[in-house]
Formats: structure tokens, sequence, C-alpha cells
């Protein structure tokens, strides 16, 4: 979701600075549209899709559950997709700082429908229930890996029969080689956008004790394992993918 307000992010730029671990707060709420925009490739995409694929799988009756919500971009997708309003829209985040803007950020389109219900908590409390969609974008890999597996088994129990899960990660490959080569063109990626290669360091020394990504063939054999019949990739861009996986 894009503002005129919308901040460059600069927040690496400094090596002079103190680094500290990657936290979702005042400073990065103000420029997380840029930041996100800039470092992952085919965000945009991936954030209208998430729009249309949640709304053609939106139940009257029903809620859709945005878990990690962030500064609502995808909740305001599929509210520009619904084609009912019969449907309770749900946003979870546990950082404050990017709950407020997203509230924010929602209330400047009251036009929209329908409204969004935010709360601030974390996404391993949360009780799911009578849930169609259940989105999580770029948010398990924060999860720490031993807890994975049982968010994932509490979203598949919350959702009704033929619901589904819309799960887009950060990945790494086992084979050394592509590894290799999908990280070189990330980093290639964020260059392009205009990071310097002291922000494309400090951010990746920041990141790496609070998002650790998993392999596809992990992501895939553990929704079998949380009881999903059936997985679709549906977005793939360098190291991020996307899935639907379904309630069957």
């Amino acid at each position: 979701m894009k503002t005129g307000n919308d901040a460059a992010d600069r927040l690496f730029a400094d090596d002079a600075g103190h680094l500290v671990d990657f936290r979702f707060d005042e400073r990065v709420a103000a420029v997380f549209p840029d930041m996100i925009r800039r470092s992952v490739p085919g965000y945009e995409d991936v954030v209208r899709l998430t729009g249309l694929l949640a709304a053609a799988h939106a139940r009257p009756g029903t809620r859709i559950y945005d878990l990690g919500c962030s500064l609502g971009a995808g909740l305001a997708a599929v509210r520009r997709c619904l084609e009912h309003a019969d449907v309770e829209l749900i946003g979870i985040d546990n950082a404050p700082a990017m709950l407020e803007r997203c509230r924010t950020l929602l209330e400047a389109e009251p036009e929209a429908t329908p409204p969004v219900r935010l709360e601030c908590r974390d996404i391993e409390s949360v009780e799911m229930d009578k849930a169609s969609v259940v989105i999580l974008n770029y948010t398990l890999q924060f999860v720490e890996p031993s807890r994975r597996l049982s968010l994932l088994q509490r979203i598949r129990n919350g959702l009704v029969e033929g619901g589904v899960l819309l799960l887009s990660e950060k990945v790494f490959h086992v084979n050394d080689r592509t590894d290799a080569f999908m990280s070189a063109m990330h980093a290639a990626f964020k260059r392009a956008n205009g990071y310097s290669e002291t922000e494309i360091a400090r951010k990746r020394a920041a990141l790496e004790r609070v998002l650790q990504p998993d392999p596809p063939e992990l992501h895939e054999e553990r929704l079998r394992m949380a009881g999903f019949g059936r997985t679709e990739v549906w977005h793939r861009c360098l190291n991020f993918q996307s899935w639907i996986a379904f309630r069957e």
C-alpha cells in the first residue's frame, strides 16, 4: 500500500553506527513500503495476486486472517478484490509501530468494505475459526523453526473445508550452486534498486539471527505434515516463493 508520505529507506546507509538485530519498530514502519519494494523481487505482484486468490476462495460468513499483516498491503488488496462484504477481515501483528501505521493507512480508505479488525498480538496465540483464507506472507520465516509446524497445524484446523493458506517466504536452496546464484542475483536486484554495498551487507547482518529461511522442499513437506491435502506454487522469483495450500 503506497502513500504520498512513504519515506526512502536509508536505515542501513551509515556503517559507523552500532548494528542491532532487525526489529519492526517506528523507524522500519516509516520506510517499510520502500524497503520491501526494493528488497523483495516480485513483491508488488505477490500483493496483487494475494488479493485475487483470497477473493476467489473467500466464502460468505467466513473470516480472512492476515498473520503478520505489517502495514496492511495484503488486507487492502483483498478488500479491493472482494465481490461481497459478508467476510470478516482480521489483521494480526505483534509490532505496535507497524500496526499503528497499518490502521492509519486502512482508515484513509473509509469507503472500502468490509472493515478490518486489527489485533496487536503474537500470531502463535491466535485461535483461528471459520477461516476461508489465511494469509502468511513473509512471516513464517520470523517464527522459531521448531514451532513452525504447530503454527501451520493450527492454521489448517482453523480453516473451513476447502479453505486455503496463502504462504510466501524467502527460501534457500540445498544445491549450493543454485543458492549462490539466487543470492547473487538478489543482491544485484537490490543494487539495481539503489542500495549500496554497505546497506546490503548491514541489512543482511541485522536479519541473520531473526530471519531463518527454509528450502522449498521443507516448506512443502511441512505443509503435508500439517494436514494440507494439496499445495501449488503460484509465484517464484529468485529466492522468494509463494504457495497456496488447500484444506480438502
